[in-house]
């Protein structure tokens, strides 16, 4: 199953080469927020009025090696990784899209990963 996480290109940038992500989040909220595709457009707000350009990682869980925990943010369950991500498990990572009135646009890319 593919898992999503947002995140500024520029950080991405200093990440993308090692071997985890995640040390900021662990140490601010104890884990890293991440969200299934189909709900992405419930938390997608939360980066719309960014001037930074964001990328989302798509995350395959079954090569996650952290604990992944389903809990829940309100009305929907949200995965949260409880621990570094491991970097081979990103199978892909898309530009955050947004229209010209400042919503989300859901990738082509992402549509491959639906069920």
């Amino acid at each position: 199953m593919i898992i999503l996480h947002c995140l500024k290109e520029s950080d991405w940038n200093k990440y993308k080469n090692g071997k985890f992500y995640g040390e900021e989040h662990l140490k601010n909220v104890g884990f890293i927020h991440c969200s299934d595709i189909e709900t992405m457009h419930k938390v997608a707000w939360m980066f719309l009025d960014k001037l930074e350009i964001h990328v989302i990682l798509c995350i395959e869980t079954s090569k996650v090696k952290a604990q992944i925990k389903w809990e829940n943010g309100g009305s929907t369950d949200y995965p949260h990784i409880y621990g570094l991500l491991n970097l081979d498990a990103v199978v892909d990572v898309v530009p955050f899209l947004k229209d010209k009135n400042n919503q989300f646009i859901l990738n082509a890319e992402l549509k491959k990963y639906l069920k």
